[in-house]
């Protein structure tokens, strides 16, 4: 005779504790839908209690099914990437749902941290997780701090922050960046003396710091006989790069290159035609948009550094989902890839 199958032994409200972490309070809170609990921790509970089968399916409670509040706090300003960027957000919201998602975007004057720190905790009042452009200050490191004490992840997006409880940060390494930028610059220029300047937006962004360093450090080891005659920052703006670039024309008469660590292109491109010389000054930037997109065509520009804003913005969806489930951030995702865009590969 065959034995009878042993019945399985129902989960209890322990069990489901155990497993996510919490106490049997937080549990019982969290099964009926009391307030008080943490958006994450709700859904590791219900996460436990589903692989456990606490919950028959149809039973879960509203916060399993309530779509996940997404903040995107963006600078704004004249950097036409950015604005792709925001625009695509906004226009992806079917895909979102898809998720159990959904997303707002908010602008903040750019490269003031006092209002990021602002919108920070004032967005973060009413969403479930955060992704925004950071500044290196005092007063984001603190914001970004207090919404991880209130449940409320932080994603870095393009450029990171340091000594934070961000939960990950979505770019480049900008440090490469910088580097790749100069190496492209040297080969286009060829081994002959000569001055290249940069045009930053601002280096309260680590993102342009580190970006500054690379592209210094890879000439003083590769390339010592081009000069790097300075750094002038154009805070991403069109009118400030093109003065900035007359400037550095009219000091520098025999300037080779020019790399835009920043937005803006079109204001340097707009100095480069006016004074002749688009064609003998090799011009790196950064961020595929339209504006760089006729520049690469016309031969303004010889090589846009760029990431795919689709990939970033679902990178972000992704490390949000993983939170949801209780699993680490980045489980699943990949770094984020630099991509080189010349006039004869544009997609």
């Amino acid at each position: 005779m065959t034995e009878p199958p042993r019945r399985r032994r129902l989960a209890r409200i322990e069990d489901v504790a155990h497993l996510s972490g919490v106490s049997t309070a937080t549990v019982d809170r969290v099964l009926n839908q009391r307030p008080g609990v943490r958006a994450i921790t709700v859904q590791r509970v219900l996460k436990a209690a589903g692989e456990l089968g606490y919950l028959m399916d149809g039973a879960l409670p509203a916060q399993a099914l309530k779509p996940w509040r997404l903040g995107f706090l963006l600078p704004a300003g004249t950097n036409r990437f950015l604005a792709l960027l925001g625009r695509l957000i906004g226009s992806s919201q079917d895909q979102l749902a898809s998720f159990n998602m959904r997303a707002r975007v908010d602008r903040v004057e750019s490269f003031r941290p006092e209002l990021l720190a602002q919108a920070l905790r004032r967005v973060g009042r009413d969403v479930d997780g955060v992704a925004c452009m950071a500044i290196e200050h005092p007063a984001v490191r603190e914001a970004v701090d207090a919404l991880a004490d209130r449940g409320v992840p932080t994603v870095t997006l393009i450029s990171d922050i340091m000594n934070t409880r961000r939960v990950a940060y979505v770019g480049l390494d900008n440090r490469s960046a910088g580097r790749t930028a100069a190496y492209l610059i040297a080969r286009f220029i060829g081994a002959r003396p000569a001055k290249v300047a940069m045009i930053a937006g601002s280096l309260s962004y680590r993102a342009h710091e580190e970006r500054e360093m690379g592209f210094l450090h890879f000439f003083e080891e590769m390339f010592p006989q081009i000069e790097v005659v300075g750094l002038r920052e154009g805070h991403d703006d069109e009118a400030k790069n093109y003065r900035q670039t007359k400037t550095l024309l009219a000091q520098h008469p025999g300037l080779a290159g020019i790399y835009n660590i920043g937005g803006g292109a079109d204001g340097i491109g707009r100095a480069l035609k006016e004074a002749g010389r688009q064609r003998d000054v090799v011009f790196v930037g950064h961020g595929l948009s339209p504006d760089t997109r006729t520049m690469l065509i016309d031969g303004t520009m010889d090589a846009v550094i760029t990431q795919n804003p689709q990939t970033s913005l679902m990178d972000c969806v992704a490390i949000f989902a993983n939170l949801r489930a209780g699993r680490a951030p980045l489980e699943g995702t990949t770094r984020s890839r630099t991509e080189i865009i010349l006039q004869e590969n544009l997609p």
